[in-house]
This record gives C-alpha cells, structure tokens and sequence, in this order.
C-alpha cells in the first residue's frame, strides 16, 4: 500500500515546545510525550494549556468521544461547529484535513498524516471549520476525540460534510475507492466547488 509523503514535524515548524504548526491555519500537530517500557508505555496526549497560548481563547473540553473504525473504512471529510483535539490510540491511521472555510487565508488547502502503530504519535488541534477525515490503514482504529461543545449544544448549521474525491483537494488515499467502506452521507458529500462556487470564479 502506498502512502506517499505526509506531514513531519520539523524544528521549524514547531512554535512552542511539541507543539507544531501545520500549512493550514488553525491545525497543530501536537507530538506526545512517550515513555515506552517492557510493561508498554505511558503517554501524555496533549495539553490544554498550550493550546490556550496559541489560539489565544480557552479551550474547555465538554466532551469526550471514542469511534472504531475497521479495515478500508473512511470517514470524512467531516467539519463541524467545535474546536477539537484529536488521537489515534490503536491501530494505523491515515488522516487528511482541508480547510473549508471561505474566508480563510488557508482556504481549500490540504494536510496528510499518518497515525498511530506504523505512524506519528501524536495529536491533532484543529479549529472550527477545518474539516478532517480517518482512513484505516490496519484496524481496527480507535480514535478519541475532545471537543469544547456538547453535541446538543452545536448549531447544526455547522456541520459539513465535503467530497472525499474533490478533484480541487486532489487528495491521494492510499485505499482504492472501490475498496473503501464510506457511509452514504460521504458518498453523496458536495465538493468545495459546488458549495462555494465563489471562490473559483
């Protein structure tokens, strides 16, 4: 299965300690603190605190949520009205992320990484509006995720679901689509262009 390049954290990319900035606004990879030993491993997945420096607002977790995700199965590309961080905690995953907020400066750009077992560890901030997706590469895939609003709290109007195979993202999975297991409101998901025709006028 090939994977081409996905994102690395680099020293000059990282703003405050373990906490990287990525081409798209909004989106930190944050890099755990690992401590493996012979009875497996501890982990600190990431900290509010910093954050809370970066974005310059609080970053209160309302809400805790688990999703398992077998073999060939993509879900995305999914925004919604909350800030969230997020972890793979078992299995390979692959994930890309697209900016699909019209007015930002890092509109329709496109972020890949690979997590978990054979992959990065780390965690993910991402921003409200910034849409995301997992992608099993060998599952099954555990996938947790903070969110700083209740579900029932979110405004509906927020949510978002965009194309996995918008040409203009030209997002390179590493699952042949006729082997992917996608949920119908993925297969029936709009492209950018079709949403804010716009901004390609």
């Amino acid at each position: 299965m090939l994977i081409k390049t996905t994102y690395q954290p680099a020293k000059d990319l990282e703003i405050k300690d373990g906490v990287f900035k990525t081409k798209i606004n909004g989106l930190y990879y944050l890099a755990f603190n690992y401590f493996p030993d012979n009875r497996g491993f501890f982990s600190e997945v990431g900290y509010t605190y910093k954050i809370e420096t970066i974005i310059g607002t609080p970053f209160k977790i309302a809400q805790l949520n688990h999703s398992r995700s077998l073999d060939n199965v993509v879900r995305g590309l999914h925004a919604e009205g909350w800030n969230k961080l997020t972890t793979v905690t078992n299995g390979t995953a692959f994930s890309a992320l697209a900016d699909v907020r019209p007015d930002s400066t890092t509109f329709a750009k496109v972020e890949t990484f690979l997590f978990g077992e054979e992959g990065l560890k780390g965690s993910l901030f991402i921003a409200q509006g910034i849409a995301n997706s997992v992608c099993v590469i060998k599952g099954p895939v555990d996938y947790l995720y903070c969110v700083d609003k209740l579900y029932q709290d979110r405004d509906p109007a927020d949510d978002q679901a965009i194309s996995l195979f918008d040409p203009d993202l030209n997002i390179n999975w590493p699952i042949p689509k006729d082997q992917m297991i996608i949920s119908d409101r993925d297969k029936q998901a709009v492209t950018l262009r079709q949403k804010f025709p716009e901004k390609f006028s």
